[in-house]
């Protein structure tokens, strides 16, 4: 276990798993093993709530500020949807709530801009400048904007319509599975969705993330786009890295 007392802590709130770690800001790796828990049913706030503050006792020597990603838009610590998750978080204050739940200082931030933050301090974008673009592509797509190193927060670019569709409902990897595309169909989907934010934003780099990217070698070299893409680097680490990255910028 870590000495340093003022390690940020980041905890991964997701449907079915609630991992969390206090992390090393140097290093951008954990300071000590993560632990998970199996999400509470129903997943209401307080009931997480709970969670976490099993989850911190689990670290004793932790007493820094604390990072969680939540699946749904956060503004200002509030939480405005809940896609995947128990309704009753629409309209709560995470932040205030978890603070008090657990005695420390608790910043909520959506789990796309968490990861976002982390490959542009840690992974395939470390020390690039200009405009980020990192994509999730798992059930849905989640999608972080990182300029310059500051989020712009809750870019939900899985929602944009494109040629009459939500884009995640046609490029997600769900849809992949689901229609059992090959990965040369699938590709031209992708192609279609990133060639979208290209002509949107011009950005300078596209990060791929979400489980499938560890085949990233059977689909990104299919993609006709203008702008570099890679995938990401940092995988099932970047939700817990980034919320306590983001609890240590006070961001929240």
């Amino acid at each position: 276990m870590t000495s340093n007392r003022d390690v940020p802590f980041g905890i991964d709130f997701g449907g079915t798993g609630i991992k969390g770690a206090p992390v090393d800001l140097a290093s951008g790796d954990f300071a000590a093993e993560r632990v998970r828990f199996k999400t509470p049913s129903p997943s209401t706030p307080e009931r997480v709530a709970e969670v976490f503050v099993e989850l911190l006792a689990a670290f004793p020597d932790s007493a820094g500020p604390v990072g969680v990603t939540v699946p749904g838009v956060v503004r200002h610590g509030v939480v405005h949807s809940a896609a995947n998750i128990d309704k009753s978080w629409i309209g709560t204050d995470a932040d205030a709530l978890f603070t008090e739940a657990t005695g420390r200082d608790v910043h909520v931030v959506n789990d796309a801009d968490a990861a976002g933050l982390a490959e542009v301090r840690y992974g395939a974008a470390a020390g690039r400048g200009g405009l980020v673009i990192v994509t999730t592509l798992g059930t849905g797509i989640g999608s972080a904007l990182v300029h310059e190193g500051v989020l712009v927060p809750n870019a939900e670019l899985g929602h944009l319509e494109i040629d009459g569709y939500d884009a995640e409902s046609r490029a997600a990897n769900s849809a992949r599975e689901a229609e059992d595309l090959s990965m040369a169909e699938w590709a031209q989907r992708l192609t279609r969705y990133y060639r979208t934010l290209e002509r949107l934003f011009s950005p300078d780099l596209i990060v791929v993330g979400g489980g499938i990217s560890k085949r990233a070698d059977e689909f990104l070299p299919l993609l006709d786009l203008d702008t570099e893409i890679v995938p990401a680097t940092l995988r099932n680490k970047a939700g817990v890295v980034g919320a306590a990255l983001y609890a240590a910028d006070d961001r929240g």
